[in-house]
């Protein structure tokens, strides 16, 4: 095996790269060895016997399954947990995902002449008031009251 290590380091200098990261062609290392100057190295760089390896990055693999876990709600307990509870979730945004189901639920009830105006206006205000803790709660008292029948 013939020593390199003056070849590498021009290259280096050339190829605008460090050491560990420059190839020599294996099949080329006597062609190589004989390159004394560096235009001789940048004849070899051209012709590809010299090249420079890419740079190595960090995988996303682990961080895209964590991420795909966490989407699934694993990983974010208590322990998990660095921000207080509305830095997480804050509570507007927290409200308008309770709010927008219930009134669209309510409008498509009108809609769907299953309740009145009146009725509706009543639900809709109770809900503006945060009577109700979602869709399905607002469903049981809707039922609860007799405006509703139960379906199976």
């Amino acid at each position: 095996m013939t020593d390199l290590r003056n070849q590498r380091r021009m290259a280096a200098g050339i190829l605008k790269c460090g050491e560990n990261r420059v190839w020599v062609d294996p099949d080329r290392a006597d062609e190589v060895a004989e390159a004394v100057t560096r235009s001789d190295i940048r004849e070899l760089v051209k012709g590809g016997a010299i090249k420079s390896k890419q740079v190595q990055g960090i995988s996303s693999g682990r961080k895209n399954f964590k991420q795909k876990q966490r989407e699934k709600g694993r990983g974010k307990g208590h322990g998990s947990r660095k921000g207080v509870k509305y830095a997480r979730l804050l509570r507007k945004e927290r409200w308008i995902n309770t709010i927008r189901p219930i009134r669209i639920y309510l409008r498509q009830l009108r809609d769907d002449k299953l309740i009145d105006r009146s009725v509706y206006r009543k639900y809709y205000r109770k809900a503006t008031g945060g009577e109700f803790r979602n869709k399905h709660h607002l469903k049981k008292h809707l039922i609860s009251d007799g405006i509703l029948k139960e379906d199976k």
